[in-house]
């Protein structure tokens, strides 16, 4: 089998980040539109495991390393609701490093583990995005921008993504992001949410 190679990824959030996009469809034809609702779930716990839900499918990605300023992530678990107890308390909540609560089913559906396990733990919290992306390709790399809602919230961001590092941060001079701050969905829901405070210079 073809060994997979995780990319390496820039995102960067703003209020407008309209110069940018003008930047990308410059430089490359807008090659797909996507609508999305997902429920991102917050830890209090960690900041390098990434837990998404989208289409009743649970993603948690893991943050691997930081080079050139650039961050890794590699796919920790992949599952589906309804989901069994045992995967919940064995796979998910290590990602989130939280006390584990106690189990009153033997599995849950979605609702079951929003309300029931995810809303009344003092140090989680679930958040709901919604996404319109806008596709590209610049230098040869994964582009995109979006206009996102964080539980009614609108801000907007852009990414640029590659196993090429430095295709990445050449990309990242052609569409005038080379001196934004590198941030996550993690830390920038965070931030939106109240979970983490904004940078000082903000």
């Amino acid at each position: 089998m073809t060994e997979i190679k995780p990319r390496f990824e820039f995102r960067t959030f703003g209020q407008n980040l309209g110069h940018v996009d003008e930047l990308m469809r410059k430089h490359s034809k807008c090659e797909i539109i996507r609508e999305s609702n997902e429920i991102y779930i917050m830890s209090a716990g960690n900041n390098e495991n990434n837990t998404k839900i989208r289409d009743a499918k649970m993603d948690i990605k893991v943050f691997v390393k930081e080079e050139k300023g650039l961050q890794q992530w590699n796919p920790r678990m992949k599952g589906e609701f309804p989901m069994k107890t045992e995967v919940i308390r064995d796979e998910v909540f290590p990602a989130f490093g939280v006390s584990v609560p106690d189990f009153s089913r033997a599995e849950y559906t979605l609702e079951q583990y929003l309300d029931e396990i995810i809303k009344p733990h003092p140090d989680l919290s679930a958040a709901r995005i919604f996404k319109r992306r806008f596709a590209f390709t610049i230098n040869g790399v994964i582009a995109e921008t979006a206009e996102i809602h964080i539980n009614g919230a609108r801000i907007q961001t852009a990414c640029l993504e590659s196993t090429d590092l430095d295709a990445v941060n050449k990309a990242r001079e052609m569409v005038d992001l080379a001196d934004k701050e590198n941030i996550n969905y993690l830390m920038a829901i965070k931030r939106v949410i109240g979970m983490e405070p904004l940078p000082e210079d903000k």
